[in-house]
This record gives C-alpha cells, sequence and structure tokens, in this order.
C-alpha cells in the first residue's frame, strides 16, 4: 500500500464516526500541506521572519 493511502486511511480512521465529507477532505488538505511545507523547510526553501516583513511591509 502507498504512504499516501496509509496515511490518509489512518486519518480518517481517528475521526469522529459523525465526520463528514468536509471534515475529511479538510484534514486530508492540512496532512499535504504540512508535509510539503516540512520539504520544503528540509531543502531550506524557507524565509526568515526578517525576510517575511521585508516583502510584507515593501507592497
Amino acid at each position: 500500500m502507498s504512504e499516501a493511502k496509509e496515511a490518509a486511511i489512518k486519518i480518517i480512521r481517528n475521526l469522529p464516526d459523525q465526520a463528514t465529507w468536509d471534515d475529511i477532505m479538510y484534514q486530508l488538505y492540512v496532512k499535504e500541506k504540512v508535509e510539503l511545507s516540512l520539504k520544503a523547510a528540509e531543502g531550506g526553501k524557507v524565509y526568515s521572519h526578517e525576510e517575511v516583513k521585508n516583502r510584507v511591509l515593501n507592497k
């Protein structure tokens, strides 16, 4: 079984029985975004706090 499918099954199993489709989709979306963000951080694709402040304030 693929890693993604195993993670999805684990997420769904941990949701309450009354979880809606929206709840399931949201949890899967968050999991994907967190994993992508961690990979970006590991690859050095991050901005310092000062860089972010400068980008936001200079727009």
